[in-house]
């Protein structure tokens, strides 16, 4: 009988635990990229996002292949002068993910929401992920604007890392249930 009290008391510690400050829930948060970035991927990282690629180098393992759990550091633009963070959440195919991302698409007039399983698409000529177009809400598909990227910041600890950095456990709210794979298809190859 305990364990049946006690497991959802738990369960929500431990998940507001994962989640961003003054959210009781990661997809109830409303703020900046990087809290939720930290958040949803437990890669411990702060400053802002343009600043994590060069961060993690020697701290975090990093590349070009995107993997669920992984960072992609969006380098700093114009579009982009702090950058932006945004966590993969799933892998649909060899240039299609889905990302769950914070402050990005306006929802009720405002940014700032968290967005789970959005399209990524990846338009670089070489297909390493450097051009990106992401999903945007007030398209209802993937927007016109390419973002450089960086790469993707494993939640790994690099050969040469301090003791202190630890293995990053994803947030369980990271992705959903059943994601729309076909949508994100159609989002990446057929509204482009």
């Amino acid at each position: 009988m305990r364990l049946r009290v006690a497991f959802p008391v738990l369960l929500a510690a431990a998940l507001s635990a994962a989640a961003p400050a003054g959210a009781q829930s990661l997809l109830e948060y409303v703020g900046e990229c990087v809290p939720f970035a930290r958040a949803a991927s437990g890669i411990q990282i702060y400053g802002d996002a343009w600043t994590w690629w060069g961060q993690a180098a020697g701290r975090y393992q990093r590349g070009q292949v995107p993997k669920v759990g992984a960072v992609l550091a969006f380098s700093k633009s114009a579009r982009l002068p702090l950058g932006h963070v945004a966590v993969v959440s799933r892998i649909v195919e060899k240039r299609v993910l889905m990302i769950t991302h914070a402050n990005w698409s306006r929802q009720n007039g405002e940014r700032g929401h968290a967005e789970q399983d959005v399209t990524l698409f990846d338009v670089s000529e070489r297909g390493d992920w450097s051009l990106v177009k992401v999903w945007y809400r007030d398209r209802n598909g993937l927007g016109s604007s390419i973002y450089p990227a960086h790469g993707f910041i494993y939640g790994m600890p690099d050969r040469d890392a301090p003791a202190t950095v630890r293995k990053a456990r994803p947030s369980a709210e990271l992705t959903s249930r059943q994601p729309d794979y076909v949508g994100s298809l159609i989002d990446a190859y057929v509204t482009r």
